[in-house]
């Protein structure tokens, strides 16, 4: 995978563009919280030739930091897809990746024609708690929460059975800057995008996890409600990053939204 880079704004930011078939409708992953982009490898892989843009956020991967907010995430967004002349894709976001879709539908419908949204809400959490975190990672960064952050992300079943992979991903997370990581979790904070949300016009695909501890089935479901006509899909044994443990599923309800499009 060639490493690519291009600064359209105030950072510079870490991407991969693969082409696929000529004329064809883009597929945009946003990744989550304490991640990469390869998290989505898996996914991309089951999408055949489909275009696929995967982004390192700031403040994550090998994407610069900066000021952060939802609205600047997505701005981001924003910037790269103009950057790389592309349009009217299918965004697909997990946890605050998820946010930043809702917030890119609204500000740039342009550039997007249908949503994926994985593990996420119009509203992520409380301000107590994310002020608790962004605390705890100032003070002694991420390695010492590393565990309870895995808990969440991951079933009991993954957990138990994938020790190796387990620990890759512990890597990718604790590698994160503290900076980084509690800069997102402000943005997080911050957001409430329930009124926005609300009027998303596009075809709209909601996907939980059963054992999902970072956003609860009910969360999704509540979000699936508010966006008219979205599908809501909770997927069984699952945690919060089904894109890592169920990529085969998660790349069906992208196809299956994708081909409507067409």
């Amino acid at each position: 995978m060639t490493l690519r880079f291009a600064k359209p704004r105030d950072v510079t930011l870490h991407y991969h563009l693969r082409a696929g078939a000529r004329g064809a409708r883009p597929v945009v992953f946003l990744n989550s919280l304490g991640t990469d982009f390869r998290i989505w490898q898996s996914v991309a892989e089951c999408l055949g030739d489909m275009p696929i843009l995967m982004m390192d956020k700031r403040g994550h991967g090998l994407s610069d930091a900066g000021e952060t907010s939802i609205a600047g995430l997505a701005g981001d967004v924003a910037d790269l897809m103009d950057h790389l002349g592309l349009c009217a894709a299918v965004i697909c976001g997990v946890s605050v990746g998820g946010l930043i879709a809702q917030a890119l539908a609204a500000a740039r419908p342009d550039l997007v024609a249908g949503l994926v949204l994985c593990n996420t809400g119009a509203k992520i959490g409380d301000a107590e708690g994310w002020n608790a975190r962004i605390s705890a990672v100032e003070s002694t960064g991420i390695e010492p929460m590393a565990e309870a952050v895995l808990e969440r992300w991951f079933s009991p079943g993954f957990r138990a059975g994938m020790p190796a992979e387990l620990a890759g991903y512990r890597n990718m997370l604790t590698r994160t800057t503290a900076a980084g990581y509690a800069a997102t979790c402000a943005a997080i904070r911050d957001a409430d995008l329930s009124a926005s949300t609300q009027e998303i016009s596009v075809p709209t695909a909601c996907i939980g996890g059963t054992e999902d501890l970072a956003t609860p089935p009910d969360l999704v479901a509540a979000l699936a409600e508010m966006i008219p006509d979205a599908t809501l899909t909770l997927i069984d044994d699952v945690g919060h990053l089904p894109c890592i443990e169920a990529p085969e599923v998660v790349a069906d309800h992208i196809a299956a939204l994708w081909t409507t499009l067409e």
